[in-house]
């Protein structure tokens, strides 16, 4: 492999790895706050233990998320020096405020609210966790106006062969992001949902603090059910934006080479050949394409082959067709998962609202732990689809990939850090893993314990 190929795997694995991190940050610091909040305004005790219990959790995710994160603004001077030498004045400044504004905001907070218990009114710690909620949210709102820019680069003039910013409100109103943001945070919403009505299911499977991951289960659950339907309706939006900015990427995404007619049918598998560039043995929803694309069950969508024309004439002579097979399985395994989190949440809801929840066969306890999975599966296919139906481009229509790479790095030493940084990710993620089990194995109560018994100050008392 040479070295443009390894450094794209590279960045690839680190930045997925360290995208199992960041949703459950943010959803599972929405899911604390509220718990602290009922117990603000409750004076019930097992809210509180519930924001200690999932603190714990939340707070050995955030740090490995931290470690893993580190690396990817490195890799952008290691591995791709034309990239960030093209994109850096326009580039540095959301991801410098994300920095110094967002994360300090988060990193601030989170240490009132680890050694605040007991120091601080119960309203001004709640608060804390609220602030954090916001500080992550925030900090992916920054994020997402940096890769939106690479999606559809807005406010900028090219001078000298770079990219320089001349309009920041365009860079942070991009309609990219304002489509992006809401698709993404509620997703990480969904995913910190699933994670508490996973491991909730897996003790009330085992018959272990039933009463407590009961009450887990109940916020999660309205978390769930709001959010999975929001990402649906994001992801529509979305789509649409997609059709006026990058056709390309939704032609791949529905393995649509020709142009598809009026009205235009939605292709729900097919067999996708790239090197003969056709797709065969296809099952289509007809009109849905249409209605995706335009919210109505009219109008035609482009193939690839009229954009590879169009793109021909507008940038050069080129292949500007991505990688269809990737982006074509990675939108559909995105709505599958999708689907089926909307399918445990409205199940949920349903035994709430009839008020069954205790009573749900072991089965059903069973998918729902199993459900925990489907978040990453969707948001790493979700994001495979965003960047690989972007390609050729890293800065769609002026920067291409193989025009990025570091010139001076060679194929061996990417692929000596390739080995050693993922062997360094395996190992963090046994340590998580390890964590975790230790944590929900105990359990709030047994936990609840031995933190009393290890605390000097209420052995004084």
């Amino acid at each position: 492999m040479d070295t443009l190929s390894l450094s794209r795997l590279q960045f690839a694995t680190t930045t997925i790895f360290h995208f199992f991190f960041v949703p459950v940050t943010i959803g599972l610091a929405l899911l604390i706050a509220i718990m602290e909040t009922k117990y603000v305004r409750s004076g019930n005790e097992e809210y509180k233990r519930m924001a200690k219990f999932w603190g714990k959790l939340f707070l050995v995710n955030f740090a490995i998320g931290v470690v893993t994160g580190i690396l990817q603004e490195f890799q952008f001077g290691m591995n791709w020096s034309d990239y960030s030498r093209f994109v850096g004045d326009v580039f540095g400044a959301p991801l410098a405020i994300e920095a110094l504004l967002a994360f300090f905001l988060e990193s601030t907070f989170i240490g009132i609210w680890i050694f605040g218990w007991d120091k601080v009114s119960p309203k001004v710690h709640a608060l804390c966790m609220w602030m954090v909620t916001l500080g992550t949210t925030m900090s992916a709102y920054w994020i997402l106006a940096a890769n939106s820019f690479m999606q559809h680069p807005v406010g900028m003039a090219i001078n000298n062969g770079r990219a320089e910013m001349n309009d920041f409100l365009a860079l942070i109103t991009n309609g990219q992001v304002l489509v992006e943001f809401p698709h993404t945070v509620l997703g990480a919403f969904a995913t910190g949902a699933f994670l508490v009505i996973g491991i909730s299911g897996f003790k009330l499977l085992r018959k272990q603090d039933t009463p407590f991951f009961l009450k887990s289960m109940r916020i999660a659950a309205i978390v769930a059910i709001i959010s999975s339907i929001g990402v649906a309706f994001a992801g529509h939006w979305q789509a649409q934006y997609l059709v006026e900015t990058q056709p390309m990427k939704m032609a791949a995404s529905e393995g649509l080479w020709e142009d598809s007619g009026d009205p235009a049918p939605w292709t729900l598998i097919a067999s996708i050949d790239p090197d003969n560039k056709n797709s065969s043995h296809e099952i289509k929803v007809p009109y849905l394409l249409s209605f995706l694309s335009y919210s109505k069950f009219t109008g035609e969508v482009k193939g690839m082959n009229t954009l590879q024309a169009e793109y021909e004439q507008k940038y050069g002579p080129g292949d500007y067709i991505p990688p269809v097979r990737t982006t074509f399985w990675s939108f559909r395994i995105m709505i599958l998962a999708g689907v089926l989190m909307i399918g445990i949440s409205m199940g949920l809801i349903y035994l709430m609202w009839r008020k069954k929840l205790e009573a749900a066969k072991n089965w059903f306890w069973r998918i729902c732990f199993a459900g925990l999975l489907l978040p990453p599966i969707a948001n790493t296919a979700g994001w495979m689809m965003t960047e690989f139906g972007r390609q050729p481009w890293t800065v769609f229509g002026y920067l291409t990939t193989k025009d990025s790479v570091s010139p001076n790095v060679t194929a061996g030493q990417v692929l000596f850090s390739v080995i050693t940084f993922n062997t360094l990710y395996g190992i963090l993620l046994c340590v998580l893993v390890y964590l975790f089990v230790k944590i929900i194995k105990k359990g709030p109560y047994q936990m609840e314990e031995e933190l009393h018994h290890d605390d000097p100050y209420k052995k004084k008392g």
